[in-house]
């Protein structure tokens, strides 16, 4: 919890957000008119926004339980956005009751947000921080005294590199929080892919109407978010053919997934 707890968060409600157009976009009620113009502008381009948003969040789950199942009780969710079903602590907790979660956004109202969660789980931290400024998150205190940095952590970006051009090299900011990681770390990623689909291209005008940003990659460019560490199953892939893990398993032909499911493309890493 913040040192002060009765300190209220700004909020700017005439500009949306990353975290509140997606809860928009998922039928929540943490938004505001910007935000639904934004969940507007997606919906406008690709009408199943939502079924996009869910594949986020089940790449999430697929990538948290098979970190959890590795033995792994540490996790630094980062643009973790606001509560919705499955999250990360439920998740990892599922696994393993003691598993420690911290949420990192630079939303405030994820902030206050995180307040009940807080309220309810005392080994689940809500931190307002930026991954453009990784230093502040590896010194903040509340993130150190939660987080043991010499036992291996599950970092996760989820669904966060789209909104960074490659001019700002996000990259070599996930590299300075990686490195910070010891041994038997891994690292989440999940990120708009550009396949030559046509939807692909949609969501990128979409986000780059909505919100000013939403590139899309080649899964070749995906590949190089991991920073060269070995990728589980030797692979990124559309999250409904994407099980973290299970190398043999029987995966739906990519001719047979729906075009909107072919937007966001999941992978995990693990450091040696």
């Amino acid at each position: 919890m913040a040192e002060n707890e009765d300190y209220v968060p700004d909020f700017d409600i005439s500009r949306p957000t990353i975290a509140r157009v997606y809860d928009a976009i998922l039928g929540g009620k943490d938004n505001f008119a910007a935000d639904r113009e934004g969940r507007d502008a997606y919906m406008k381009y690709v009408p199943n926004a939502k079924d996009v948003a869910l594949d986020n969040r089940e790449g999430l789950r697929k990538g948290v339980e098979y970190i959890a199942k590795q033995g792994v009780d540490q996790f630094l969710d980062i643009g973790a956005g606001l509560p919705t079903m499955q999250n990360t602590h439920q998740i990892a907790q599922a696994v393993n009751p003691d598993a420690t979660v911290v949420y990192v956004d630079n939303d405030p109202i994820v902030l206050a947000h995180g307040r009940a969660l807080l309220a309810t789980n005392k080994s689940t931290t809500i931190v307002t921080a930026d991954l453009r400024d990784p230093q502040s998150i590896l010194t903040n205190k509340e993130i150190l005294d939660a987080l043991d940095f010499t036992r291996p952590i599950g970092l996760m970006v989820v669904g966060l590199h789209m909104h960074f051009h490659d001019d700002e090299q996000p990259d070599e900011w996930v590299r300075v929080l990686m490195e910070a990681c010891p041994s038997g770390s891994y690292l989440l990623i999940t990120d708009f892919v550009n396949t030559g689909e046509p939807l692909q291209k949609a969501i990128e005008q979409a986000g780059l109407e909505s919100l000013g940003n939403g590139w899309i990659r080649t899964p070749e460019r995906i590949r190089e978010h991991f920073l060269g560490l070995p990728l589980v199953d030797d692979k990124i892939d559309f999250i409904p053919r994407w099980f973290p893990g299970e190398p043999d398993r029987e995966v739906p032909d990519e001719a047979d997934i729906e075009p909107w499911h072919k937007i966001m493309m999941g992978g995990v890493a693990y450091k040696a």
